[in-house]
C-alpha cells in the first residue's frame, strides 16, 4: 500500500554523483547505485521515522546510478529507498519493493532494527524457503537514513601524525571503556563525549600510549539469535552503514555526528591519534536466510560474492554468512569513498581492517596487488594514514601474516602465541628471538620496516592479560552456547589455580607473569598494541569471546586501577623506557649480521655463559634463558656510519628455575647497569654488574641492562 501523500515534492533530475544524499545549501541530491533495478523510489518520513509521508520515483538513471534532486529537502530529512526489480534468487536477484532499504552512503540514521518476520524478503516458514516472496511492509521495523549538514567548526585541529616507530596502539571500546568510569557525570559514560572527557584523556596521556584504536563504531545491527537471547553484538562487527557513526554511543546532547567529531578533536588536542576498526568484509544481512535491509535489496548480485552457477547462495569467507564483492568497481568505490570520508570529514588517523585478507582476495585468491590494496596504496588520502590489516580469514589461503604489501602494518598473532608460550616455558629461544626482532622472518621484505609487525599479547578477541595468567580454560557460559564458542587454543596458564584465588604464591607469580609479558611487548622491535584495561589487570572472568556481553563482563572496571596500581606504574615505566631508548624502536630490522665497516653486529644473541649462541644452543629445545644484546653503535640508516644509541642488554629467563647469566663484554663499556627487573617491579636504582660477573636470573623473569663506561 502506498503512503498517504501529504504533499507532492518537487523533484528534478539531479546528478549521479556524489552517491548518497548530499545537502548543497539549497536542496538535497539523492543518488543510488543499482545495476539491475528497474525502478527506485525515494521514501520520505516524518522526523521520528515512524510515518512515511511521501514516495517519489527517482527520475533519472545514469551509469547505473538512479538520481534526483529535491529542492525542498533539508538537513534532518528522514528517508529510505524501495527498489524494484526481479526477485529471482537462483539468478542472484532479491529485489522486493515491500522492504524499505538503507542508503549505503547514509551519513546518519534514526531508529533501530527490530528482528521480526517483516524484515525478510521471503516468508519465514514457507515450504520454498528464501525462494518465496514476502509482501509485508518492513518500514515500521527498520532504521531510516537522515540527511545531515556536515558543517563543523574544527578550529585548528591537526592530525598528530605520530611516527610509526613511536606508535603505541591502545585498543578499546567506546562504551565499555567509559561506562563505569567514576569521574564522569551520569549519561556521559559509554559515549563519544565520555571518551573525550578530561578524566579519560588524562589517563591515556599519563599511561603514554599514542593511538586510540576503537572497536567498530560504524552503524551496526545485532544478530537475530542474539536479540532472541536478550544479548547484543557488543563488539559491533556487523555493519549496516559504512559512513555513519553508530548512534547508540551518543550522549543525546545534539547531533551524534558532531559529537564524534568533537571527540576526535579533543583526542587530537591531547596528541592522541584515532584509529577505527572497520568491517568491510561483510554486512549484517547474513546469507540467503538473512534479512533484506539494504544491499541485498538494492543489488544483491553486485554487492555480494555469490557462488558461481549457484547464485542463490553466498560465498562465506567471513564465517558470518556473506562476503562483500570488492571485485565490483562500485562496491570497491563505496569502500574507498567511505575510508576517504572518515579521513577528510571525520579527521580520523587510520584504520584497522577486520578480516583484511578478504579485501585482498580476488576471484582467483589473495593477491597483494589486488584492486583494493592497490587502491589504498595509490590514493593520496589513504596512503597518508595508518593502515593495519588483520591478515587472516576463514577462506582458502586465508592466513596471510607478512603477505600484505609495503605501506601496511599487520596484526601479528605469531608474536602473541610465541610470547605466551615462552612465558609458560614452552616456546624456545629460537622462536622467541624472531618475535623480539619484529618477526623479520615474516616482514623483512620489499623495504618494509619493523613497524609493520603490530605486536600484541591480548586483544578484544580472547583473554585479557589478567585472564591469560589466571585461567587454563575458557569460561564462556554466559554467551549461551554451552561454552562451545571461542577458541580453545589460548596458550594460557593459571599459575596453579583456576580463576580467582587467595593463594599468595599464585597471585605473586601471576603478577610477575603479567610484568614479563608487558615488558616483553614494550621492549620488542615492532609496533606494540595494549588492550584497554590490561595496564591495571582487567578481567572478563575467563570469557574469551565476550562479543555479546554488553555488561560487567566486558566493561572496564576502574576500581582495579587502585587495586593494581603497582602494575599500572610498572607499565607506565615500560613505555617511558621505550620512549627514552630509541634502540627499542629502531626503524631497521635487526639481523645479527656482522657489519664489516663498523666491526659490530646490531644484535648479538647470548647463552647463559655470556657467549654468542651456537647452533647447538639454538637447536636446544630446553634453551629458554638467553640474552639479546642490542648495540647502539649499529647503523640506523642506509648510510654507513655508526649509530649513537645507548647499548642495551635484555635477558629473558623462561625457565621454571633460576639461572646464572654471565654478563658479556661489549666494546665501549665497563659494566652493565640494571634498569629493569620484572622480579623487582618497584626497583628505582639497580645494581651495576662488571663484565664477566654472574647475575642471578629468577625463574620466569626479564631483566634489562644499560652499558655504561
Amino acid at each position: 500500500m502506498s503512503p498517504r501523500i501529504l504533499r507532492t515534492p518537487r523533484i528534478s533530475e539531479g546528478l549521479p554523483h556524489p552517491l548518497g544524499a548530499t545537502w548543497d545549501g539549497l536542496g538535497v541530491n539523492f543518488a543510488l547505485f543499482s545495476a539491475n533495478a528497474t525502478k527506485v523510489e525515494l521514501c520520505l518520513f516524518d522526523p521520528t521515522g515512524t510515518q512515511e509521508i511521501a514516495r517519489i520515483e527517482l527520475p533519472e538513471y545514469t551509469d547505473e546510478v538512479w538520481h534526483g534532486y529535491l529542492p525542498d529537502a533539508r538537513p534532518g530529512t528522514v528517508y529510505g529507498y524501495r527498489v524494484h526489480g526481479p526477485y529471482d534468487p537462483d539468478a542472484g536477484h532479491r529485489f522486493n519493493a515491500n522492504k524499505l532499504l538503507l542508503d549505503p552512503y547514509a551519513l546518519a540514521h534514526v531508529g533501530e532494527l527490530r528482528h521480526v518476520p517483516e524484515i525478510f524478503g521471503y516468508e519465514i516458514g514457507h515450504p520454498d524457503g528464501d525462494k518465496s516472496f514476502d509482501t509485508r511492509d518492513s518500514a515500521p521495523f527498520v532504521p531510516k537514513c537522515r540527511v545531515i549538514d556536515p558543517a563543523f567548526t574544527w578550529g585548528n585541529d591537526r592530525r598528530p601524525r605520530v611516527p610509526w616507530e613511536r606508535t603505541i596502539f591502545y585498543e578499546t571500546h567506546v562504551r565499555g571503556y567509559t561506562i563505569r568510569h567514576p569521574g564522569l557525570p551520569f549519561g556521559q559514560g559509554g559515549t563519544y563525549s565520555g571518551l573525550a572527557a578530561e578524566e579519560v584523556v588524562s589517563h591515556l596521556r599519563d599511561l603514554g600510549v599514542t593511538s586510540v584504536e576503537l572497536l567498530p563504531i560504524h552503524m551496526f545491527a545485532d544478530e537475530g539469535h542474539l536479540a532472541q537471547s536478550n544479548l547484543t553484538n557488543y563488539w559491533g562487527y556487523n555493519t549496516l552503514g559504512f559512513f555513519a557513526p553508530d548512534g547508540r554511543y551518543a550522549s543525546g546532547n545534539g547531533s551524534y555526528v558532531s559529537e564524534f567529531k568533537a571527540m576526535v578533536a579533543r583526542l587530537h588536542q591531547a596528541g592522541l591519534e584515532v584509529i577505527l576498526d572497520v568491517v568491510y568484509n561483510h554486512t549484517a544481512e547474513g546469507n540467503e536466510q538473512g534479512p533484506t535491509v539494504s544491499f541485498k535489496g538494492i543489488d544483491n548480485a553486485s554487492y555480494y560474492r555469490l557462488l558461481p552457477g549457484r547464485e542463490r547462495y553466498y560465498i562465506n569467507d567471513t564465517g558470518t554468512g556473506n562476503t562483500l564483492n570488492l571485485s565490483h568497481p562500485r562496491v570497491l568505490q563505496m569502500v574507498t569513498d567511505s575510508l576517504r570520508y572518515w579521513v577528510t570529514e571525520m579527521h580520523v588517523d587510520g584504520f584497522r581492517f577486520d578480516l583484511a585478507t578478504i579485501l585482498g582476495r580476488e576471484s582467483y585468491g589473495f593477491d597483494e596487488g589486488g584492486g583494493f590494496l592497490d587502491s589504498c596504496r595509490q590514493d593520496p588520502i589513504l596512503s597518508d594514514v595508518k593502515l593495519i590489516a588483520e591478515p587472516w580469514d576463514c577462506g582458502p589461503g586465508g592466513y596471510q601474516v607478512g603477505g600484505f604489501p609495503p605501506g601496511w602494518a599487520e596484526w601479528n598473532d605469531r608474536y602473541r602465541d610465541t610470547l605466551r608460550s615462552f612465558w609458560r616455558s614452552e616456546a624456545t629461544a629460537a622462536e622467541m628471538a624472531q618475535r623480539l626482532c619484529a618477526s623479520a622472518d615474516k616482514f623483512n621484505r620489499r623495504g618494509r620496516r619493523p613497524w609493520a609487525s603490530v605486536n600484541f599479547v591480548t586483544a578484544h578477541d580472547g583473554f585479557t592479560l589478567h585472564d591469560v595468567v589466571s585461567y587454563n580454560d575458557k569460561h564462556n557460559e554466559a554467551n549461551g552456547e554451552g561454552n562451545r564458542d571461542g577458541t580453545t587454543n589460548n596458550s594460557s596458564w593459571n599459575c596453579g589455580a583456576e580463576g580467582e584465588t587467595d593463594d599468595s604464591a599464585v597471585l605473586s607469580l601471576r603478577e610477575r607473569q603479567m610484568r614479563n609479558m608487558m615488558a616483553t611487548l614494550l621492549m620488542s622491535q615492532g609496533t606494540p598494541m595494549i588492550l584497554a584495561g590490561d595496564e591495571f589487570a582487567r578481567t572478563q572472568g575467563g570469557n574469551n569471546n565476550a562479543y555479546c556481553q554488553d555488561n560487567d563482563i566486558s566493561w572496564v572496571d576502574w576500581t582495579r586501577l587502585d587495586k593494581f596500581s603497582s602494575f599500572y606504574q610498572f607499565t607506565r615505566r615500560l613505555i617511558q623506557l621505550r620512549n627514552e631508548y630509541p634502540i627499542l624502536r629502531r626503524q631497521r630490522f635487526m639481523t645479527g649480521d656482522y657489519d664489516e665497516d663498523l666491526g659490530i653486529r646490531d644484535v648479538t644473541w647470548l647463552n647463559p655463559a655470556g657467549e654468542m649462541m651456537r647452533q647447538q644452543d639454538w637447536h636446544d629445545t630446553n634453551q629458554r634463558c638467553f640474552g639479546m644484546l642490542m648495540d647502539g653503535r649499529a647503523k640506523t640508516s642506509g648510510i654507513r656510519r655508526p649509530g649513537t644509541d645507548v647499548t642495551l642488554l635484555m635477558v629473558l629467563n623462561g625457565n621454571h628455575d633460576d639461572v646464572e647469566f654471565v654478563m658479556p663484554p661489549c666494546s665501549g663499556g665497563a659494566h652493565w647497569h640494571l634498569i629493569l627487573d620484572t622480579n623487582r617491579p618497584g626497583m628505582t636504582s639497580g645494581r651495576a654488574y662488571t663484565i664477566g660477573s654472574a647475575c642471578e636470573m629468577v625463574g620466569r623473569s626479564l631483566m634489562l641492562f644499560k652499558l655504561e663506561a
